[in-house]
């Protein structure tokens, strides 16, 4: 398996892998409001997300911006929250464009919080790489891809519910919002940093 390979199914079981479940939850509670229809929506918001943590990642891994983990492990969990919280004024089955940016826009701002996170794991397994630069774009495409399955199983499941089982989609939003909502309270009184 060459170093590329290594790296891509790293980022891709990071992202994936249930211990880190709040990545997660951050994902559920941002395509929460979605169906497999809005999947352009979706593709864009998650991108964006990337590409926060994306930078985050890199700067934190060549340790050009400082990172204190018991305070990004409280961030996280507060992006779930507001996350969640902001799906709550989801009303209706149609999105302005104004809300599509403001969401966004809070994904990229999130996701340079989750880079940060990211980046104490991929510290760890780059210590003893000669270059970063190759294991670092490869582990980003493997967390892009572990995203955008998770994504994708959520908007599938959603979908099933929706037009199969008539499940309303704002009652979708709100099981889904609520669960990651609570979840990640409980998140962030345990990890309190102050």
């Amino acid at each position: 398996m060459s170093i590329f390979e290594l790296y891509l199914t790293l980022g891709f079981e990071h992202i994936a892998d249930f211990a880190g479940y709040d990545h997660i939850l951050f994902l559920i509670s941002l395509s929460a409001v979605y169906l497999l229809s809005d999947w352009k929506h979706v593709l864009i918001l998650i991108t964006a997300f990337t590409l926060g943590h994306s930078i985050t990642l890199a700067l934190a891994t060549l340790k050009i911006i400082p990172i204190k983990p018991d305070l990004i492990e409280f961030l996280i969990p507060l992006t779930i929250i507001l996350s969640a919280v902001a799906n709550f004024y989801y009303k209706g089955n149609t999105f302005s464009v104004k809300l599509h940016r403001l969401k966004y826009a809070m994904a990229l701002f999130f996701g340079l919080i989750h880079g940060m996170g990211f980046s104490n794991y991929l510290q760890s397994l780059l210590g003893r790489e000669a270059s970063i630069v190759k294991p670092l774009f490869a582990f980003n495409i493997g967390l892009e891809l572990g995203q955008i399955a998770i994504v994708l199983t959520v908007l599938i499941i959603s979908t099933i519910l929706h037009k199969f089982i008539k499940s309303p989609k704002r009652e979708l939003n709100l099981v889904l919002s609520g669960a990651s909502l609570g979840v990640a309270l409980i998140l962030s009184l345990e990890r309190w940093p102050f």
